[in-house]
C-alpha cells in the first residue's frame, strides 16, 4: 500500500474488517462450502470472495479490492483481518505524517506551516476514531446492528471531516503545500468514501454473500467468537457507561445542588482562579462525569477540552454572567481551526448557562468561539457570540437547546450531525460588502453522516442589523461543501432572511448535490413562493421530516440526550 493509502482511508480497511467478521466469521462458524475452504488454495478462493463481494457496492472498487486484499493476505479469520488492518494502519499513518512534514514550502509562509501543524492535530483525532472501530468489533453483536452502524458512519464520517479540515488549514496560503496535501490524500479520500458506502450497505451486503443458513437476527455463536478479540470500556452498538451515569442529570438541577468536582471562580471563593487550571486535575480518559462549576466573571482564557478529557461538564451562572472570551481571528494570521476561543474534543462534553464568545469583530474575518469536536456533546441554555464563523460544529453528534447564536459570514458551520432545538439566530451587522449567511453545512459525501437541523427555532437579527438588512441580505445558508445538508423546521424565520432563501458560495457549485429543506415554518421570512429553484432544494414528506428529528436521526438520541435533564422533544412538533 502507497504511502497515500492509509492516512484516513484506513477507515475502509476497519470497516470491511467489521463486515467480513460477521460474514466470513460465520463461514467459519459451520455454513461453508467444503470444497472452497479445502487446502491453502480454497482459503484464497474463500477470502478473495468475501472482498470482491464486500467491495461490489463501492464507489472505487478497484481501490476497494487491491487495498484489502494486500492488507489482509490469504486469511479469512476475522481476527487477523483486524490485527492486520490495524498493524499496517500504525505503520503507514506514521509514515505518511512523517512524509508531510518534508514539505519544503511550509518553511517560507507561516499559514502554511500552522495548516501542517492542524493536519497533525485531526490526523491524530482520526487515528482515534479508527482505533474505537477496530475496538468495537469484538463485542459486536447483531442484536445492536442499527447502534453499531450508526457509530462507526460517525466515526468514519468524522475521519473524511478532519481529512477536509487539512485541506481547509492551507486556504490563502502562498505556498502550494495545500495542493501538494490534496495529492497526498487523494487516494484516502477514495478509500473513506468506499467506507462510508460499506456502511450504508452493510446488511445488503450480508444478503449479497448469500451465505446459506444465515440468519441475520441471530449470530450469536460469531458473536461470540468476535468478543474474543478483547473486551473494551466503549463498544460500538452501545451506549458509553458515562452518558447513562445519574450524575450527569444535571441539566435540570438548580446550580446549588449540583455538587462539582472543581469550582472556578476569579474572586478566589473557588479551588481555582482559571478554567485551565481546574481542567488540570480531569483524570485522563475520564469515563465518570466531571463537573466544573464555573463562578459569574469574564475569564479571558483559551481553553482546549482535549480528546483525552472525556465527559467534561461546565455549568455556568448564567450566560449573561460567566463568559468565556477570546479575539483570535483570521485577519490577525491565525488559521480559522485555530481562532476558537473554547475549544470541546474529547467527548461527552456538555455545558450550561455559560457564553462563550469571539470579539474580533467584523474586520477580523474567521473568528470562532467556540468548536464542538466532541462526540455526544449538549449545550443548553448558552450564548455563542461572534461575527463570522462563531460556531464551529466540527464532527459527532451534537445536541443544542435553548442557546443564542449570534454572527455574520457562515455563523454556523462545520459537518457535525447537529440539532439546534428552540434555539435563536441572531444576524449581527457585517462589513459594508457582506452578506450574511446562518448555516455553512459542510458534507462532502453523499451518504455522509453530517447535517445541520434548525427545529422549533427562532431566526431574526439584531437592533443594528435591521436598518441595513436591504444593503446587505441575510440568508438561510450556503453549501460550504459539495453535499452540503441543511433542514430548517417548525421554526419561526422574521424578515431579515431574503425571499430567495438560500444562496450560493460559487458559481452553480453543489446547487445539483446539497439537500437543503423547509418545513412547516412560520414569520414573515418564510413564505416560499420567491425562494431559489435549485435541484438541492428538497420538499418533505411528514414522515421524512420525522427522520430529521432528534429521536430519529440519532437512532440514540432518546436515550443519552433525556438522561441529561436537558428540555427535549425527540419527534416533531408545531412551529
Amino acid at each position: 500500500m502507497g504511502k497515500n493509502v492509509v492516512v484516513v482511508g484506513v477507515s475502509l480497511i476497519c470497516v470491511v474488517a467489521c463486515v467480513v467478521a460477521v460474514t466470513v466469521g460465520v463461514t467459519k462458524f459451520g455454513h461453508s462450502d467444503s470444497k472452497e475452504n479445502a487446502g491453502g488454495g480454497g482459503q484464497i478462493a474463500s477470502s478473495t470472495k468475501a472482498v470482491q463481494s464486500i467491495c461490489q457496492p463501492t464507489r472505487y472498487r478497484e481501490a476497494c479490492e487491491s487495498t484489502l486484499s494486500s492488507s489482509a493476505g490469504n486469511t479469512s479469520d476475522p481476527k487477523e483481518l483486524v490485527k492486520t488492518a490495524f498493524k499496517v494502519a500504525k505503520e503507514e499513518i506514521t509514515k505518511a505524517l512523517e512524509k508531510s512534514a518534508t514539505i519544503k514550502a511550509v518553511k517560507e509562509d507561516p499559514r502554511a506551516a500552522e495548516g501542517l501543524e492542524i493536519c497533525k492535530e485531526v490526523i491524530e483525532y482520526a487515528v482515534n476514531d479508527l482505533e474505537r472501530t477496530v475496538d468495537s468489533v469484538g463485542a459486536f453483536s447483531m442484536e445492536d446492528m442499527d447502534e453499531f452502524l450508526e457509530d462507526i458512519k460517525i466515526w468514519t464520517g468524522g475521519a473524511i471531516t478532519y481529512q477536509e479540515v487539512c485541506f481547509d488549514a492551507f486556504e490563502n496560503t502562498t505556498s502550494d503545500a495545500g495542493q501538494k496535501m490534496r495529492q497526498l490524500f487523494n487516494i484516502s479520500r477514495e478509500l473513506t468514501s468506499n467506507a462510508l458506502t460499506i456502511i450504508d450497505e452493510a446488511k445488503s451486503i450480508l444478503a449479497y454473500l448469500n451465505i446459506p443458513g444465515l440468519d441475520i437476527g441471530n449470530l450469536t455463536e460469531a458473536a461470540a467468537h468476535r468478543r474474543l478479540l478483547g473486551s473494551k470500556p466503549w463498544v460500538a452498538g452501545e451506549l458509553p457507561p458515562w452518558v447513562s451515569d445519574p450524575r450527569r442529570r444535571i441539566m435540570d438541577t438548580p446550580i446549588g445542588q449540583i455538587k462539582a468536582n472543581a469550582v472556578v471562580a476569579q474572586d478566589g471563593s473557588g479551588q481555582f482562579k482559571t478554567i485551565a487550571d481546574a481542567l488540570k486535575t480531569v483524570p485522563p480518559k475520564n469515563i465518570d462525569p466531571f463537573i466544573i462549576h464555573i463562578k459569574a466573571g469574564v475569564y479571558k482564557e483559551y481553553i482546549t477540552i482535549e480528546k483525552k478529557m472525556m465527559n467534561v461538564i461546565l455549568v455556568g451562572d448564567g450566560a449573561t454572567k460567566t463568559i468565556i472570551t477570546g479575539d483570535k481571528n483570521f485577519a490577525a494570521g491565525v488559521q480559522t481551526f485555530k481562532t476558537a476561543t473554547f475549544a470541546a474534543i474529547g467527548d461527552g462534553f456538555m455545558a450550561r448557562d455559560i457564553a462563550f464568545e469571539n470579539t474580533a469583530g467584523a474586520a477580523g474575518h474567521q473568528a470562532v468561539a467556540l468548536r464542538v469536536v466532541s462526540d455526544f456533546a449538549i449545550l443548553y441554555n448558552c450564548r455563542f457570540d461572534g461575527y463570522q464563523d462563531t460556531l464551529y460544529a466540527v464532527r459527532g453528534r451534537q445536541f443544542y437547546r435553548d442557546c443564542i447564536i449570534t454572527g455574520t459570514v457562515d455563523f454556523i458551520f462545520g459537518d457535525a450531525q447537529a440539532v439546534f432545538q428552540k434555539c435563536t439566530m441572531l444576524v449581527r451587522k457585517p462589513m459594508d460588502n457582506q452578506q450574511n449567511m446562518v448555516t455553512a453545512q459542510g458534507r462532502t459525501e453523499q451518504n455522509g453522516p453530517g447535517v445541520f437541523v434548525l427545529q422549533g427555532c427562532t431566526i431574526s437579527g439584531t437592533p443594528d442589523y435591521m436598518p441595513v438588512k436591504a444593503k446587505n441580505p441575510s440568508y438561510l445558508g450556503r453549501p460550504w461543501k459539495e453535499y452540503s445538508r441543511t433542514i430548517v423546521m417548525t421554526s419561526n424565520i422574521e424578515d431579515v432572511i431574503a425571499p430567495q432563501g438560500w444562496t450560493a458560495w460559487a458559481g452553480d457549485f453543489a446547487l445539483n448535490t446539497l439537500f437543503y429543506a423547509e418545513y412547516q415554518n412560520k414569520g414573515t421570512g418564510s413564505n416560499l413562493a420567491q425562494r431559489v429553484k435549485w435541484a438541492g432544494i428538497k420538499t418533505l414528506s411528514p414522515p421524512q421530516a420525522d427522520g430529521f428529528t432528534p429521536g430519529k436521526l440519532f437512532v440514540t438520541g432518546d436515550k443519552w440526550i433525556p438522561q441529561t435533564g436537558v428540555p427535549y422533544v425527540g419527534g416533531a412538533f408545531s412551529a
